[in-house]
Formats: structure tokens, C-alpha cells, sequence
């Protein structure tokens, strides 16, 4: 049995992980890092700093903000973390892998697995399609989702670019433009709205026929159990960067 620290407790997430982990065998909650002290059946602690319990892995489902203090606990303590937080800028996410070299990481944008089985599904309809589809991915979420894009069609996006032999680019708005479709593009569009939980559809357009590759996730609980799902895979692991096609392989 894994010892859980889950950053972010009090949050959505973090509810569900914890009732997700209570429902398992494998692993147990020894405490919670959250700055609302609402109580709960393990210790809260306000910050990474202030933790002390021991813990082998540490969920993270709360704010880009917290990644540096949960990186230097994680080097500080050898605890592996699971980060499952989306909208690091460039440099967070250069930090991350860097902190990787000492301890392991496992860094998801996105822990469904019927998610990574579609990016699986869209890099092999890229290869097969090429540049005579046009490709645009949408993604609906609900309205107190802070980041836009989703953490996840950018995952997405990237997953196709990675197929492609011409350069591409993301093209997230096309209201002030007065120009035809650029081939090297690959669109990207944001819905906020009511309660969706998640929502993307990649559409590859062609001539006279369009192919939609598509993902509705129904509830947070698929996310919760791919979390806890690389927590249990990660306790024990090496100091590295760690994602889904390692838990899936």
C-alpha cells in the first residue's frame, strides 16, 4: 500500500481523488496540502513546506502557482510526484523536467485513459491523412475552468504536429484575419460553458469527406482514477519524467 499526499484537497479534484483512493485497496490518504482548512479525515497542511507526514507520492490537482514549492518538497524529501495541474507557462514545465533528474515525475495534462487512446488514435489518422486534411480541435469545458486552451487539446495538437513533416502552427482565432486557411495550421478552439466536464472533437477535413475523432468525459472520476492509477505505478520508480504511454505500455 502507497502513502498519498494529495495537493489540493479541498478543491473538486481534490474531493474526488481522495473518495477515489478511499475506495482502494492499494493505497491510503496520509494528508492534504490546500490554504482552506475545511475538515477531512487526514491532516491539512497550508503549504509543501509545512507537510509532516511521509508520504510516497503526492497528487497534485490545484494551481500552476504551487509547482515550484511542490518541486523543491519533492527534491527535499525524494517524494515522487504526480502532477496533473494544467496551464504551466514554459518555464514551470522546463523546471519540472529538470527537477525530474532527481526525483520521479509523472506530468500529465490530461489522466483519462479514453484521452490518450484518442491522441493515439489522431497522431495515426495524421499519418495516414497528411497535409490534405485540414485539422481543428475543439474542446468544451465548464464555465470555471480558468486556462484556454484545455491542457488537453494542446496535448492533442502537439501529438499531431509531431506527425507532420511541414511546419505547423496553432491558430486559436480567426475573427480579425481576411485570409484563406494557411495548410500548416491546426485550429484550436475554446467553449466555457455550464458544467461540461470535457468535451474535444478533432475534426480532419479533406476533399468532399471529414473524419471527427472524438472524447466526452462524463464525470471527474475518470481523471481521479488515472491519477491514482500513475501514483501507484510511480511509488518505487527511478528519478525521471514519467506519462500515460509509460503507465499504458
Amino acid at each position: 500500500m502507497i502513502d498519498v499526499l494529495i495537493s489540493g484537497c479541498n478543491g473538486k479534484m481534490g474531493h474526488v481523488v481522495a473518495q477515489e483512493i478511499a475506495a482502494r485497496e492499494d493505497a491510503r490518504v496520509v494528508g492534504g496540502i490546500d490554504l482552506v482548512a475545511s475538515p477531512c479525515d487526514f491532516p491539512v497542511f497550508p503549504t509543501p513546506a509545512a507537510v509532516d507526514v511521509h508520504a510516497d507520492v503526492v497528487i497534485d490537482f490545484s494551481n500552476p502557482a504551487l509547482l515550484m514549492p511542490l518541486l523543491s518538497y519533492a527534491k527535499q524529501t525524494k517524494t515522487a510526484l504526480v502532477l496533473c495541474t494544467t496551464g504551466y507557462d514554459a518555464q514551470q514545465v522546463e523546471a519540472l523536467q529538470k527537477a525530474s533528474t532527481e526525483v520521479p515525475i509523472f506530468y500529465s495534462r490530461n489522466m483519462s485513459l479514453g484521452i490518450n487512446l484518442l491522441i493515439d488514435l489522431c497522431k495515426r489518422a495524421s499519418k495516414i491523412l497528411g497535409s490534405a486534411f485540414d485539422v481543428e480541435i475543439v474542446e468544451a469545458h465548464h464555465n470555471q475552468k480558468i486556462d484556454a486552451p484545455s491542457g488537453t487539446a494542446l496535448m492533442i495538437a502537439d501529438a499531431i504536429a509531431q506527425t507532420r513533416d511541414q511546419q505547423t502552427y496553432y491558430q486559436y482565432d480567426r475573427h480579425s484575419q481576411r485570409k484563406k486557411r494557411d495548410p500548416a495550421e491546426i485550429g484550436i478552439h475554446s467553449i466555457r460553458g455550464g458544467t461540461i466536464v470535457g468535451e474535444h472533437s478533432v475534426l480532419f477535413a479533406g476533399h468532399h469527406e471529414t473524419i471527427t475523432i472524438s472524447h466526452s468525459a462524463q464525470s471527474k472520476e475518470v481523471f481521479a482514477a488515472g491519477a491514482v492509477n500513475a501514483a501507484v505505478f510511480l511509488a518505487g520508480k527511478p528519478a525521471g519524467l514519467y506519462e500515460m504511454s509509460d503507465l499504458l505500455s
